[in-house]
């Protein structure tokens, strides 16, 4: 792990907030919902925020996992769940009027489905309350469990997915020790397998890590061969100071705009690539892309 720290380049920007950042920020603090944008210091949270898009996250604000490249809080949860936390984001769901949204979780180790019961549950309130919203679930992985998978997608989100997050070789260093390449690739195949017709599947890689453009291409490879219908490849930005991962470099904008058209010559139906781009940046727009089979979209790092 590299212990040097880098200057940010002229191209990592973020946007000053705006009248619908504000009024989306106390609907989000009134409900008492906790957000990964927050919780993972996302430098994008001020641009989705404002268009408003949020992303959800369940079963608390704590991982059971310690990941080297994640500001979220490790502790171990011994089993305990909120039981009013579906009905809560439901009703906050409802009350901004979103026509799409992003739920994901931390890891739950300590409960026997590694929280997939919760999940549905919180997808059949917002089913309940909201209807016509179209669901994005950002998944752990589950803990490998194919059954936990499968109740999951029962539920009908409207995309799965779930972050292979780095290239196979760094894997190890980079995510928690109970995390793996191959077992993020089989719950991802796992779920465009058995999931229902339409179902479709993202996941996303963070650069900058150390990756050589070999080993990028061969991850992109290797998530097109499961199905994977949706990429986005973002800059890995380091969350704080000790026990972090560091950056290496500074991927440019153009080297993002390269790996958007290889990412499409490799059959992926949505693509998002840029430096502050996120596993759940433009999220609805990407699903409605893949979901429609739509148009090489604008040039640019942003490419969707």
């Amino acid at each position: 792990m590299v212990a040097q720290r880098r200057e940010l380049p002229g191209w990592i920007r973020a946007p000053l907030p705006s009248r619908e950042y504000s009024d989306l920020r106390e609907l989000i603090r009134s409900s008492g919902l906790a957000t990964v944008c927050r919780e993972a210091h996302c430098p994008n949270l001020t641009e989705c925020w404002s268009r408003g898009t949020a992303t959800i996250m369940l079963l608390g604000e704590t991982c059971t996992r310690r990941c080297a490249f994640c500001a979220v809080q490790t502790e171990d949860r011994h089993g305990i769940i909120d039981a009013t936390e579906p009905l809560r984001v439901a009703t906050a769901i409802r009350n901004s009027g979103l026509q799409y949204v992003v739920l994901t979780m931390v890891a739950r180790d300590d409960l026997p489905d590694q929280g997939a019961a919760p999940l549905c549950d919180t997808l059949e309130r917002i089913r309940e309350v909201a209807p016509g919203v179209g669901i994005e679930l950002l998944t752990s992985d589950l803990g490998g469990s194919l059954s936990s998978v499968d109740r999951v997608i029962r539920c009908r989100p409207e995309v799965f997915a779930h972050n292979l997050e780095t290239v196979r070789r760094l894997t190890p260093e980079v995510r928690d020790p109970r995390a793996s390449y191959e077992r993020s690739l089989r719950v991802l195949e796992h779920a465009k397998a058995a999931g229902p017709e339409g179902l479709v599947t993202k996941s996303s890689l963070m650069l900058g890590l150390g990756e050589t453009r070999e080993e990028l291409r061969g991850a992109m490879q290797d998530l097109r061969g499961v199905g994977v219908d949706i990429l986005t490849l973002g800059q890995y930005l380091r969350p704080g100071g000790e026990g972090f991962y560091d950056v290496t470099r500074y991927v440019p904008p153009s080297e993002f705009g390269e790996l958007a058209i290889e990412a499409r010559a490799l059959g992926f139906l949505g693509v998002a690539s840029g430096p502050l781009v996120r596993s759940s940046y433009m999220a609805g727009e990407l699903y409605w892309k893949a979901r429609h089979r739509g148009g090489r979209g604008p040039a640019g790092a942003e490419a969707i």
